[in-house]
């Protein structure tokens, strides 16, 4: 079915078509790089071209994100693509003609090729409107980076209203160029934040009994938090508690009156999510009340767990090996960490697709967020293959 779509639209060679047009945008993208929730010339550029393309009602449901609808002329279900566009606040280390103009702003995980990847699926289906069953949401989000972030905003702006389900995709740099990573359920964690303050008692460091010292208690609160995932928690489950930061104290031979301490969490089931806040803060009363300090405790809920639904990664698993081999499908395992693409998928089912862009012989090796990441451009036409052949994979059988 897949490779009768291909020869009678020609959509193998309409994709290599616009490669180069792709990479040029992923390049201008990388080059002016915007933080989350300041996105304005990143979205005013992704509008313009968005209004080029010709058959697409544009609109603004945010200052810093845009969504495009196409409306097939056939009825038919509503898919939703994502592609995210924030920057992150890394001062880039990579020396190419495209470097970061912005001084300690650098797309230093995809963001950039992502955008660029759904504007040429937007410009290449915005040419099948007459073979479109249904409709494509080109939905490209501002600020995945910061918690709360876009993808929530954009949910309540009413992006996803009649949208029967979505896709979004990340260039992976743990993933050899080529391979194409799926997961049917729990892919990536949910990822929740903790504060604390340990309030004891000052004094000076050659009579600390007549302190309360708040170090010696904290240390004793960060060691007895990692019991929570070793005693606590039923050993098959799946949790992380790090402890991040510890802070306190000023001179050296002062006790201090305060110590605060922060960390992350990351689960991938509800029930387990909503435990750990109160076994943590167990811990902190409990010895906190044994030494005669007191504690301020804070816990926020960050992105959610990212669950694919089952049957639309079954189209897109259909898709993948159809395309590009089943040689070059991957299953992979869920990872710790945690990508905003969750709030999509709380509302309705949808699938979220690594795409492999790793290349040891150019010496494209280094990880997400780091200062010298850069990811193998061939990825991109990929991308746009996924997109595009997703679509019209989905968009025929779900109707």
């Amino acid at each position: 079915m897949m490779h009768d779509i291909l020869s009678e639209l020609k959509l193998t060679e309409r994709i290599e078509s616009i490669n180069s047009e792709v990479i040029e945008w992923r390049r201008y993208l990388h080059e002016n790089p915007e933080l989350s929730f300041q996105e304005e010339k990143t979205a005013q550029f992704v509008f313009e071209k968005l209004q080029s393309f010709g058959n697409l009602e544009i609109f603004r449901p945010t200052k810093t994100s845009v969504v495009a609808r196409l409306i097939g002329n056939n009825s038919g279900k509503v898919l939703a693509i994502r592609a995210d566009m924030d920057a992150l606040p890394i001062q880039e280390e990579n020396q190419f003609s495209f470097t970061s103009k912005n001084n300690g702003v650098m797309h230093a995980c995809g963001h950039d090729g992502h955008t660029a990847m759904l504007l040429g699926a937007a410009k290449l289906l915005s040419g099948m409107k007459d073979q479109l069953k249904g409709e494509v949401r080109f939905l490209f989000q501002h600020a995945e980076e910061l918690p709360p972030g876009g993808a929530k905003e954009m949910v309540k702006a009413g992006v996803l209203d009649g949208v029967d389900l979505i896709i979004g995709a990340h260039v992976m740099s743990t993933l050899p160029y080529g391979k194409i990573g799926l997961n049917y359920g729990p892919m990536m964690a949910g990822a929740d934040m903790f504060k604390m303050t340990i309030v004891g008692k000052g004094g000076h460091a050659s009579q600390p009994n007549q302190a309360i010292d708040p170090i010696a208690i904290g240390t004793q609160v960060v060691s007895n938090l990692q019991h929570i995932v070793s005693r606590k928690l039923d050993p098959v489950e799946t949790a992380v508690i790090s402890v991040t930061q510890f802070n306190g104290g000023s001179a050296v031979n002062v006790i201090p009156s305060t110590v605060t301490i922060g960390g992350s969490v990351r689960t991938f089931k509800s029930d387990l999510r909503e435990k750990i806040p109160n076994l943590i803060e167990q811990i902190v009363k409990g010895i906190t009340e044994a030494h005669g300090a007191s504690y301020e405790f804070d816990y926020q809920f960050g992105y959610a767990p990212l669950i694919n639904d089952a049957e639309v990664t079954r189209f897109m698993d259909e898709t993948v090996c159809e395309i590009f081999g089943e040689e070059n499908r991957e299953i992979v395992m869920p990872m710790m960490g945690s990508e905003d693409f969750s709030a999509y998928l709380k509302e309705i089912p949808g699938s979220f697709i690594l795409i492999g862009a790793r290349n040891e012989e150019e010496g494209i090796i280094y990880p997400h967020h780091h200062p010298k990441f850069d990811f193998d451009e061939r990825a991109l036409q990929n991308g746009v293959k996924l997109f595009v052949l997703g679509t019209m994979k989905i968009l025929e059988n779900q109707n």
